[in-house]
């Protein structure tokens, strides 16, 4: 086995509404080649949460794992920040 580093990141939950699912999404800007002003990108992972604990609107970490379906290959460690109920 390996002594590698697993990716992990920091993400915001967005929908919760799968069975063990979890869908988390990582915001980020990027400069445009040509015009030079930074453009807001984001990426949406698939991820496994076993014992459905995170909400919607919560701060959590996640890691890279083997694939659970098509999808499915991020895993969650643990909710870092809860949102707030309204």
């Amino acid at each position: 086995m390996q002594d590698e580093k697993l990716k992990t990141k920091t993400a915001v939950v967005i929908s919760n509404s799968g069975a063990k699912s979890i869908k988390v999404a990582i915001d980020y800007k990027v400069k445009h080649p040509k015009y030079g002003k930074y453009v807001k990108r984001r990426t949406q992972l698939s991820v496994h949460d076993e014992h459905n604990q995170a909400g919607v609107g919560d701060l959590v970490e996640v890691v890279q794992c083997r694939p659970y379906s098509k999808t499915k290959s991020w895993r969650l460690v643990h909710v870092v920040e809860k949102a707030v109920q309204k």
